[in-house]
Parts: C-alpha cells; structure tokens; sequence
C-alpha cells in the first residue's frame, strides 16, 4: 500500500493515512486501490485484532475527494463512477462492522470525504484546537457527501438537525462536535496531545472489546422522528420550496441531498447507502458541480496561494495605514484593517466628518457587542486603533495611504500630491477608484511605479473581493505588497490591468446597461428584472442601478466622454445611457438615496419597493415581441462577452481573477462557476454559435472577434 500504513501489534491494528508528496489525505485512486487492501488485510487478521485505530501522519487528518479526477468526468462515466462510490463504502461497512471496537484519532481538519472516513470510527477523539474545521461542505461544490455521510449524518442527528450540516454544509469545531454527539471525547492542543489521544482511544478499546454504531442496534430512534412522524411530514411540506427559493432551481445538490436525506431515512441501510451512491454518481458527472469545483476550489485556491502576486519579495504587512475621505468606502476600509490589527489614519476635510466616518465601526462593533459575538473589550481595541482627523501631518509614516474620495480625477490629483510626502520611506498610494484609468490618476504622483488601484466594493465590511489595478508604470514590488495588504485585511485580492473601468466596472456595466437598453426597446421592466432573477443574478439590473445610483452612471458617463474629447475621440452614448439620462433629468428620478429610481421606495414602515408604474406608460410597447429564454441569455452572454473581451485585451491575465472576480465583485451567477466557467462549461463552439445569434438579433455588444474567440480558447483550462 503507497498511501495507507497498516501495522498490528499487541491486538491493535493502527491505520494510518499518509500520501507521499502530497501535504495532505485524499481520496485519490491510489488510496482507493490502498484502501481496498486494507480491508482485505483486516479481513484476514480478524481474529488477531482487538481494535483498530484510525490516524493521520499529516497535521491534517484527511481532506477529502480527489477533485482534479471529478474534473474529468462526463455524464457517460457515471455508471462507472457509482461502482467506484459503492466499493469505497463496502470497504468501510466491511472495517465498522466486524464488531471490532474502531477509533478515529482525528488530529485536524477532517472535512468532506475526510469526515466521512472518520465516521467509520465508532468512537472519535480529537484535539481541541478552535482552528481545526469538521464537516461536509461538499454542497458549496456541487455535490453531496456520498461515501455514507448523508445516510450517517441524518441518522446521528435527525433530519432536522442534519439539515445545516448536510444541505447548507456548514462546519463544525471539535468542541461544537462534542456538543452535537459527533466527536466523543476531546484532548488539549499541545506537545502531548498526539500520545493523550492514542492513550485514550486504548483505554476506550479496552473498555469495549466489541462495537456498533449506534443506528445499528435493534430498536434504534432517528432523533426528532422518521419523515412519517406529524412533525417532520410538516416541515417536508415546506423544505423543497424553501430550497427552491433559494436556489431559484439552479443548484442541483441541495435538492439532491434533502431528497436523499428523506429517501434514505424510510429504507434499511444499505439501500440508504445505495441512493446516496446513484445521487452523487449523477452530481459529479454534471456541469454544474464541475463549474462549482473549477472555481470554488481551483480557482479560489490560486488567489488564496497568490499564483496572481508578481515577483518573488517577501510577505508585506503594513503597520499603518491612511486613508483620504471618511464616506462609506473609506469608514468600511478603516473598519476592515483596525479589526486585523493594522493601524489607521482615517482623514476628512473636517474632524466632524472624520469622527463620523470612525463612528461607523462603533456601529459595526456595538451590534457584534449586543449580540456577544465580540466582548466589549476588543470593540474598545478596535476602536482605538483608527485614528479620526482632519489634519494631514497624522498621515506621517503609514506604509501605504489609499485615497477614497469623490471619483473626480482634480480632487484625486490634488489629495495624492496632499497625502504623498507622509508616506514612510518605502511606502505606496493608492486610489479606491472604481472607474478612472490609473495611468492617469498616477500623472498626479511623484513616483508613479508605487502608485496602484486598489478598488474595493461596498459595503466593504461584508464584500470579500479587492480589484488591483495595475497602472502602466506600477512596479511588480508594487502590486505584490498590494496583493499582500489586501490578504492581511482578510480579504480576496484579483489583479487586472490598467483600462476605462478595469474589469469589474466594466463589465458591471454591460449587465445593467442591457437591461436598460430592454427597458429602451420596450420590454416590461417586471419581465427584465425576474429575467435577472431567474438567470441567477442577485438582482435585476433596474433594481441594482437604483442602489448603485443613476446619477452615478451619468457622472461616469461625462466624465468618460471628458476622457475621449480629451484624446481626439468622440463618445457616443448607448440607447441604455440614453435612457437614463432621461430618468435622471426629466423625470427626476436618481436613484435609491434620492427616494425615487426604476423603483418606488415607499416611506411607510414594512411597505416593500416596487417599481415606478410609470415605467409602462413611458418605455413600454406592446407591439414588441420578446422571450424570457432570450432576456436571460442577454444578461448573462454580455457579461461572458465583455469578461472574454478583457482576457483578450489583456485586462485579465488568468481564469481564476475573470471567475473570481465576476461572482463576488458583480454577482455572476455561481452555478456557472463564473464569467468564464460559463463559456467553458457551454462549451466554446456552443457559446459562440448563441453569442453570434444574439449579435445578429441584439447588437454588436456581443460580437466576438477572431482576437476574442482566439483567448478563449488560448485560456481555456484543462485538468
């Protein structure tokens, strides 16, 4: 065996999984030959063991599913893939039920197939370290745990208790699985808690020269009922169209697992095991978990290992920041560093509006308070790390100083020249620009290789993902001590280059901007915006302008059309920008904070928005002909088009920042795994036979060039 070590001795049979040249367990093939081994090896030594041990030689005790082999998969293979998940579980029913007392020793993480080895212990110890996660998240994949997990977990904890650990995955630590019945005994983290763990799980075999799990004794009661007991039969009632709300019936997993958690619970065990098998089977031969595994885990984890972060210098942490302007961006900025530790200057023209900007972590903190997930001492060290002021000499000595002004390319001139001389020695600016080339905004910079965009997106305090923007003269060093701040906020950084907004702005604006443009032809706006719903959006594109602000658009729109004049080019505005222009001037309808938008905001407490009535007098045509296959397709393929568009043009460098950064920085959908994800999962001569048809009927926004279809195809993936 290359991945598992059996040794027997004194009647103990010790287990222990240790890939070679991995850093920790999967599930990969060879394990599975390994483990089938193994069990043929126990088989034959029955009679010598008195109890087994479960163990890891790695920190970690065992990841989980080997991805990058799900990756390959097509729908043909899942005949083949079922009898794979069916021998794994024969192998496990065959170690935990030769009555042999089996003691998982979990030193670490154990998450997704990982836990699922360790329910093969019947008694679990594990290290009492916070930082160590348990759990099933596999429906954050697209799949579901189906080496026993669901039928195990849903028989240990019942239906309703199950649920948030199986359908929502969420994780546990050890001292939340000792709560739950999960994990029996815990050891303290420390030098000795290795031999603590082996010396109780001895003690425990000693104590039980035979063993079952529990579900396997005669007479056993699921917690909280079977499915025909009146109170689960009530909540079944109601589950699926909970999940379907949620999901909006674009995530096959959790409908998979409630439907194999209830399945599973009115038959015998192993026919249970069996369902689990045929539903995940289908799950891993889809497009839909692929999409999810490509960018939630692959494309996620290259950001998180920093495959983005030019050179080679060493890891940046700044100890003290500054920030120009107090409004949202930069009191939600200040809040994000004071509770990583970083120190901050947050300064505004005058001190009341800088203490106001502070005072948002105060309410930030206070509700964290109220609730008692942080004491009153850590909101006071929080607090007390940003500094609130109007006076630029406190600025003196920060590593780097972000401006968040007003997005007005003289008052962003005049604050970088301002705030620039109290950078330390060493130390970078950096604008929170969402949309002004940074080339330009650096012409205001004494030196402009360690000038760079850094956009963040609001609110900041609960958006994950940081746009950085390379300028034309930006030093590698530059961006990597950027890509480093922003990973010491807890947070995920995307590096793009320099262009009339970025990528993120940019193709925003293509998904609200279509949607307008329907509007403009005379589509109902109720049908757009549920077409943004139904496709996966978070909003519709009219409901999301009003939140962003129409006049927003219109101060970009001139100051873009400032920009071309300025290089000898003319502007002309799209039938979208058009439109708006005559929300905001004739009809006085700004936007959300100006109480009037596409929608209505009544003033009435608990009254919901809707939309403007007069929408359907003013734009609507009831000669026009349209097709909710067609609207969905238009928001999404624009927004596919424009993030192809920027790989070609160079915006973009890699997949994982156009995925990543389309998901959490403008909504894409994540059942497409993302802009990109979205075209590969298609398939590219799918996507550019629909892209052509939807040019030809809609315009030359989603046109693809031969430059374009070119880095498609150059970036695709392969595994």
């Amino acid at each position: 065996m290359k991945t598992i070590q059996y040794e027997l001795k004194d009647g103990i049979a010790t287990i222990t999984f240790d890939e070679p040249n991995s850093p920790v367990n999967t599930m990969g093939l060879q394990w599975q030959e390994d483990l089938s081994a193994l069990t043929a090896q126990v088989v034959a030594d029955q009679d010598k063991i008195k109890g087994m041990l479960l163990t890891s030689a790695k920190s970690t005790f065992f990841a989980g599913a080997d991805l990058k082999g799900t990756m390959r998969l097509k729908p043909a293979d899942a005949g083949a893939v079922y009898a794979q998940i069916e021998l794994l579980k024969k192998n496990f029913h065959t170690l935990e039920t030769l009555g042999k007392p089996v003691v998982s020793c979990l030193n670490g993480t154990a998450l997704g197939g990982g836990w699922e080895v360790a329910l093969v212990g019947h008694y679990r110890i594990a290290i009492d370290n916070p930082k160590t996660q348990f759990g099933m998240p596999e429906v954050t994949l697209g799949l579901l745990p189906g080496a026993g997990g669901v039928t195990k977990m849903t028989r240990h904890l019942g239906l309703m208790g199950a649920q948030p650990y199986l359908v929502e995955g969420k994780t546990f630590s050890p001292k939340e699985a000792k709560s739950l019945g999960l994990v029996h005994e815990l050891v303290a983290a420390g030098e000795t808690a290795a031999a603590d763990m082996h010396a109780k799980a001895l003690a425990w075999i000693a104590a039980n020269p035979s063993a079952q799990h529990p579900w396997e004794a005669k007479g056993y009661k699921v917690p909280g009922g079977l499915p025909s007991s009146p109170a689960v039969a009530q909540m079944l009632v109601v589950a699926p169209a909970m999940i379907k709300l949620q999901t909006r019936g674009l995530y096959p997993a959790p409908e998979a697992i409630m439907a194999c958690m209830v399945e599973g619970l009115q038959v015998d065990i192993p026919t249970a095991l069996r369902l689990e098998s045929r539903y995940l089977a289908k799950l891993m031969t889809g497009t839909n978990a692929r999409a999810m595994i490509n960018t939630f885990f692959f494309n996620l984890n290259a950001i998180k290992s920093g495959q983005s972060r030019p050179g080679t210098a060493p890891r940046f942490k700044p100890t003290k920041v500054g920030l120009l302007g107090a409004g949202m961006m930069g009191a939600g900025i200040a809040f994000s560093q004071a509770s990583k530790g970083i120190a901050t200057v947050l300064k505004d023209v005058s001190q009341d509006k800088a203490d106001l900007g502070k005072s948002y972590s105060a309410k930030i903190t206070q509700a964290r308070v109220d609730k008692g997930r942080m004491s009153a001492l850590e909101q006071q060290t929080i607090l007390e790390r940003i500094h609130a002021t109007d006076q630029v000499a406190d600025l003196s000595g920060c590593d780097l100083i972000i401006e968040a002004v007003f997005e007005n390319r003289e008052l962003k001139a005049k604050v970088t020249k301002e705030a620039e001389p109290m950078l330390a020695p060493g130390g970078f600016f950096a604008s929170n620009t969402s949309t002004l080339p940074i080339s330009g905004l650096a012409t205001a910079s004494r030196a402009a290789d360690k000038f760079i965009g850094i956009h963040f997106f609001s609110p900041v305090d609960k958006m994950k993902l940081v746009e950085i923007i390379r300028g034309e003269k930006t030093s590698d060093d530059t961006v990597a001590r950027a890509y480093d701040y922003v990973q010491a906020i807890g947070k995920m950084p995307i590096v793009v280059n320099d262009s009339r907004g970025f990528f993120t702005s940019r193709v925003f604006g293509t998904f609200v901007m279509e949607g307008v443009a329907m509007l403009g032809e005379g589509i109902p706006a109720a049908a757009i915006e549920n077409a943004g719903i139904q496709s996966g959006m978070p909003v519709g594109p009219l409901a999301v302008l009003d939140e962003t602000s129409l006049t927003l658009s219109l101060h970009v729109m001139a100051q873009t059309r400032a920009d071309f004049e300025a290089e000898g080019k003319t502007y002309v505005a799209t039938p979208g920008e058009a439109l708006l222009v005559s929300m905001v001037k004739e009809h006085q309808r700004p936007g959300r904070a100006g109480g009037a938008g596409f929608y209505e905001y009544p003033a009435e407490k608990g009254v919901k928005k809707f939309l403007w009535p007069e929408l359907k007098a003013l734009f609507e045509k009831s000669d026009v002909q349209w097709d909710i296959t067609d609207l969905k397709d238009r928001l999404l393929y624009r927004q596919a088009v424009e993030t192809a568009r920027c790989l070609s043009e160079n915006v973009l460098t890699s997949v994982h920042d156009a995925n990543i950064g389309s998901i959490f920085g403008i909504g894409f959908p994540a059942w497409t795994g993302g802009a990109m994800q979205f075209i590969y999962g298609l398939g590219i001569e799918a996507f550019v036979k629909r892209a052509d048809e939807l040019a030809a009927n809609f315009g030359d926004g989603f046109a693809l060039t031969d430059e374009v279809k070119a880095a498609i195809t150059r970036y695709q993936p392969v595994y």
